[in-house]
């Protein structure tokens, strides 16, 4: 099923309502909604009919339906995205904190990762930049800044520079593969990493392109990648939506 059909839900999940019980209409709602996603009867990427028109062939109202629905958002198995509507959750993306790229750890857990490239240029190294990378202020670097999705669903907008050596890197190498595989290629040996995880809310043009509503909260992290000789190779400063990915740490005691 695309991302683009929309699913209509059968009578016969509902035909059981309680309408005078002691259960809340919104809550029994909500249960067979979930029960459906569960058992697979409404797959992931399934796009659910708008709340007026499920309330109106249920003979519900509006407000019932929308909190049933937000019960199952609020659990994280289904989410709203602007312009397309309710949608089942692909399933979340659960990273190690190794060095290993984005790229790499939707191909693991069995997602098709694809690339929305946004920016491909040649940028003066401001302050920060050139801190992180060891260049002089003003060097050239590579800017990238880049959507990546799964399944078609984007889940993180990504934003990298890298030292000059690396300005021709081409457009199609970077829609193709992930960053670290096209480096790899170049015969670099990421070795180690520092990094920094955070969380903000998202700006207008990254809930645009990350189809969330305005002022949603992101998980973010910034990142500077060296080589085995010591070198800084690539600082990235990346967010991702928060229902699709998460970070797993393993702590030990001393």
């Amino acid at each position: 099923m695309s991302v683009q059909d929309k699913k209509t839900l059968p009578m016969e999940m509902f035909m059981d309502l309680e309408r005078s019980g002691p259960i809340p209409l919104y809550f029994q709602v909500s249960q067979r909604i979930e029960k459906a996603i569960l058992s697979g009867e409404l797959p992931a990427g399934s796009r659910l009919e708008n709340e007026v028109a499920l309330g109106q062939r249920l003979g519900l109202s509006r407000p019932t339906v929308r909190r049933a629905i937000q019960e199952i958002v609020d659990k994280g198995l289904l989410v709203r995205r602007r312009g397309i509507g309710t949608q089942v959750v692909h399933g979340q993306v659960t990273r190690k904190v190794e060095l290993t790229s984005l790229y790499d750890d939707l191909t693991n857990t069995h997602k098709v990762p694809s690339t929305h490239l946004l920016t491909l240029e040649s940028q003066a190294a401001d302050v920060r930049t050139a801190e992180r990378l060891g260049v002089d202020e003003g060097s050239p670097t590579l800017h990238l800044r880049r959507v990546r999705l799964a399944d078609d669903v984007p889940v993180a907008v990504m934003e990298n520079w890298l030292p000059k050596e690396f300005i021709g890197i081409e457009a199609a190498d970077l829609v193709a593969h992930g960053l670290y595989q096209v480096l790899r290629s170049r015969g670099v040996t990421m070795r180690v990493a520092r990094q920094h995880i955070g969380a903000r809310t998202s700006t207008n043009d990254e809930a645009g392109l990350l189809e969330i509503e305005k002022n949603s909260a992101l998980l973010t992290m910034d990142r500077t990648a060296f080589d085995n000789s010591g070198r800084a190779i690539e600082f990235g400063r990346h967010c991702y939506r928060p229902d699709l990915y998460s970070f797993e740490v393993t702590l030990v005691e001393k």
